[in-house]
């Protein structure tokens, strides 16, 4: 029986870890052939290798235009095609804005918004070849966050460029629509990552009581897994949602119902 994604190609950033990693395993299981970029070798290269022949491991620093133009090429060379970018990396930020110094300001804006820019326009030339020969079309899929659609204090500028993906995704998927390529992000609320930790000072200063008060906020009382996300990420990158663009999905217990 074939999978949802069989036949598929797809990159994904920051899969060495946490939602990508997820992202990465569950295309494969679904029939893609996938492309893990991190920065992080060693965590990229595990991924691929459990994955195993289905994956196949690049460093890529999406920050820099040429790393990315060279993972897409690897895509290409290695499987022959590029049909889904998910791009899925970025850091966290938290803290006082009038904390904020230039360097910071750049790096966490750069990281998030700037190099997911530098991706999708490194890989529009592959993608709207594949979206040629697929009545589906071919697939951009962002990870923004619930930041993305609202706003809390001490996140502000990682709400910055949360946002300017879900502004991105909108613009893009009219822009591209008529080429066939369907885009739209998955707005995760906080979920159960590595990078969790670094969100966590940003409710409160003891982890317990950080934990608590995520929880209460989400109105089906608990917490997403990464592979909740992943189920999200697999859905939008199907041809099931073949006439599914400009859209941000919440995938936070209920958060944005409130």
């Amino acid at each position: 029986m074939n999978g949802r994604l069989q036949g598929k190609v797809a990159l994904i950033t920051g899969a060495g870890s946490g939602l990508g990693k997820a992202v990465a395993q569950r295309f494969a299981a679904e029939g893609a052939r996938v492309v893990v970029t991190d920065i992080a070798d060693e965590a990229g290269r595990a991924v691929a290798a459990g994955i195993g022949e289905a994956a196949a491991f690049i460093h890529c620093d999406h920050t820099v235009s040429e790393q990315c133009n060279q993972a897409v090429a690897f895509a290409l060379d290695r499987f022959g095609a590029l049909d889904i970018l998910h791009n899925n990396a970025g850091g966290p930020f938290t803290g006082s804005f009038e904390t904020i110094d230039d360097e910071l300001m750049e790096r966490v804006l750069r990281v998030n918004l700037v190099g997911v820019l530098k991706m999708t326009r490194a890989a529009l030339p592959a993608l709207r070849q594949s979206a040629t020969g697929n009545p589906a079309g071919a697939c951009l899929l962002f990870t923004s966050s619930l930041q993305g659609l609202k706003a809390k204090p001490n996140f502000s500028l990682y709400t910055v460029a949360k946002h300017g993906i879900v502004g991105l995704v909108r613009s893009l998927a009219l822009e591209l629509a008529p080429q066939n390529i369907r885009v739209n992000a998955i707005c995760p609320t906080v979920t159960e990552t590595p990078m969790l930790q670094a969100f966590l000072p940003g409710m409160a200063n003891d982890r317990d009581e950080a934990m608590k008060r995520f929880r209460s906020t989400i109105p089906l009382a608990r917490m997403p897994e990464p592979e909740d996300i992943a189920a999200a990420a697999l859905f939008l990158a199907s041809d099931e949602a073949r006439v599914i663009t400009g859209v941000a999905l919440p995938v936070d217990g209920g958060q944005m119902a409130m």
